[in-house]
C-alpha cells in the first residue's frame, strides 16, 4: 500500500533545517529555510491557492531536507545553497538577503572595524557570517569604543595623514574616543600595539569576558540600573551571537546529495527503532583491552549524522578487573550519564552499544539506577544485529539501510576512539 501524503508529511521532524524541493525530473526548484521543518513544509499544502507556496506546491514532486544544529545554521546554509545552486523560485522570489562579517582591516595603517556582508580579498580579516545583525552593529560600536579605535571613514596611512584642517577639530579625538592618529598622535605600531586584543576577541577567546557580563547584568539589574543593564545585555546576547557563527566553506552538489542521505538515514532510524523523536543526538560506547589489561572505553557523539568530536569521551575502567565486558559498560554508561544529570546537560536521542544481548543489559542496568529512560539499541559486529530492549529476538536489517549505515558509523567510530586510546596508554607502559 503506497504511503499517503499526511503519512509522509507525519515522517520529517519538527527539527531546525534546510528544505530542498526537486521537480519531475530532478531539478532543484526551491531551497527554503525552517526552525521546524515538519511545520514549514506542512504549511505549504495548506496555502491559498493564489499564494507564492501554491505555484511552489504545483511544480514540486520531491522534498529533501538537511538537519541544521540551529535556527542560525539554517540561515546561513539556506543561503549558500541558493548563491550555489540558484533555484527557479528562489531566484523569481530574490531578496538579496545576505548575513554580515565583522571586518578588522589589517591591511591599514590604523585599522578600523566595520560590518560588511561582502567578503574580499583585500588584506583585511573577516569574521562571520552572522545571523544576528542587531547585536553584531552594536558589539562593534562597543569594541570600537572600548579600545578607542577611529570610527571615522577616512583613508589615511600614517605616510598620508589628512590635511590638519579637516581633522583637528574632530569629536571623537578630543572626547578622548579615539587616539587620535589621524593627527599623528600616535604611531602605526603604537595603534596596532593597542587593538591587538581585538583580533583575539573576535577569534572567541571572550570567556572569562562573557562570565563577567553576566554577573555586571544581574547586579545591575538588582539595584534598578535597567538602562545600564540592557546595554550589558545586549553586549552579552552580541558575544553568545558570535559563538553561533557558522564557518562556510563551499558548498558542491555532491555535498548536498551527501547532506540529504545523512538526513535520511536518520529518519529511517527512528523509523526502523519505532523511536518517538528524531535520533539527531546519538552517542555510542564501545570497551578495549587486550588480555585483560589496561581496559578503557570510549564514548562518540553524533550529530545529525556527522562526528561531534569535541563531545567524544575516554574512561579509564575503574571498579572492573580482568576482562569483564559486560562490567565495563555498565561502569561507563553509568559514569557518563551520572556525569549529565550532575551538569544537568541534555542527553542524547539515542545510546547505541557495541556488542550485543549481555552488553545491552549491562547499559540498561546502568540507566535504570540512574532511574533514566533513555532510547538505546546495540549493534553486534558478526551478523550486523541490533538488539533493543524487550525484544527477544534481534533486528537485522538489509546491508543498504540507511539506518544500518548510521548505526555501523557510530560503532566503527567509538571502536576506533577506543583502541586509539588503549594504544596510546599500552605505548607509555612500554
Amino acid at each position: 500500500m503506497p504511503i499517503s501524503k499526511n503519512e509522509k508529511l507525519s515522517q520529517i521532524p519538527k527539527l531546525p533545517g534546510v528544505y530542498i524541493m526537486r521537480d519531475g525530473i530532478g531539478n532543484i526548484v526551491y531551497i527554503g529555510k525552517a526552525i521546524s521543518l515538519k511545520d514549514r513544509i506542512s504549511s505549504y499544502f495548506h496555502a491559498d491557492s493564489d499564494s507564492k507556496a501554491a505555484a511552489i506546491i504545483a511544480a514540486m514532486r520531491k522534498i529533501e531536507y538537511i538537519l541544521c544544529a540551529s535556527e542560525n545554521e539554517a540561515l546561513i546554509v539556506e543561503r549558500q545553497l541558493i548563491n550555489k545552486v540558484k533555484p527557479y523560485f528562489n531566484a523569481m522570489w530574490k531578496d538579496d538577503k545576505s548575513y554580515p562579517y565583522i571586518k578588522l582591516t589589517v591591511n591599514e595603517d590604523f585599522p578600523r572595524l566595520l560590518i560588511t556582508r561582502k567578503k574580499l580579498k583585500d588584506g583585511a580579516l573577516y569574521f562571520g557570517p552572522y545571523p544576528q545583525a542587531y547585536y553584531i552593529k552594536k558589539l562593534v560600536r562597543w569594541l570600537t569604543k572600548l579600545f578607542k579605535m577611529r570610527p571615522c571613514k577616512l583613508e589615511f596611512s600614517q605616510k598620508k595623514l589628512p590635511q590638519e584642517k579637516k581633522v583637528k577639530s574632530c569629536m571623537y579625538f578630543h572626547t578622548e574616543m579615539c587616539h587620535g592618529p589621524c593627527l599623528e598622535k600616535i604611531s602605526s605600531a603604537q595603534y596596532k600595539e593597542k587593538i591587538k586584543d581585538v583580533e583575539l576577541f573576535l577569534n572567541g577567546k571572550f570567556k572569562k569576558l562573557e562570565d563577567e557580563w553576566e554577573s555586571q547584568m544581574y547586579s545591575l539589574s538588582a539595584e534598578m540600573e535597567f538602562e545600564q543593564a540592557k546595554e550589558t545585555r545586549d553586549r552579552l546576547f552580541a558575544i553568545r551571537s558570535m559563538g553561533e557563527r557558522v564557518m562556510i566553506t563551499e558548498i558542491t552538489q555532491e555535498d548536498i546529495e551527501k547532506s540529504v542521505e545523512r538526513s535520511d538515514s536518520i529518519n529511517d532510524l527512528k523509523q526502523v527503532l519505532g523511536m518517538k523523536h528524531m535520533p539527531a543526538v546519538i552517542e555510542g560506547f564501545d570497551n578495549s583491552n587486550i588480555q585483560g589489561t589496561n581496559a578503557v572505553s570510549s564514548m562518540v557523539r553524533f550529530v545529525n549524522g556527522l562526528p561531534d568530536k569535541k563531545n567524544y569521551r575516554r574512561f579509564k575502567v575503574k571498579t572492573v578487573t580482568g576482562a569483564d565486558d559486560f562490567a565495563t559498560m555498565r561502569e561507563v554508561v553509568f559514569r557518563r550519564y551520572s556525569s549529565l544529570i550532575r551538569k544537568n546537560e541534555k542527553m542524547p536521542d539515542l545510546v547505541l552499544i557495541d556488542g550485543g544481548k549481555g552488553q545491552l543489559g549491562a547499559a540498561m542496568n546502568a540507566l535504570e539506577e540512574l532511574q533514566l529512560k533513555l532510547p538505546i539499541a546495540a549493534l553486534a559486529e558478526k551478523n550486523e544485529e541490533i538488539y533493543l530492549p524487550q525484544k527477544d529476538k534481534p533486528l537485522i536489517l538489509s546491508r543498504h539501510s540507511p539506518a544500518l549505515r548510521l548505526l555501523q558509523s557510530v560503532r566503527d567510530e567509538a571502536h576506533r576512539f577506543a583502541v586509539n586510546y588503549h594504544r596510546k596508554l599500552r605505548e607509555k607502559i612500554v
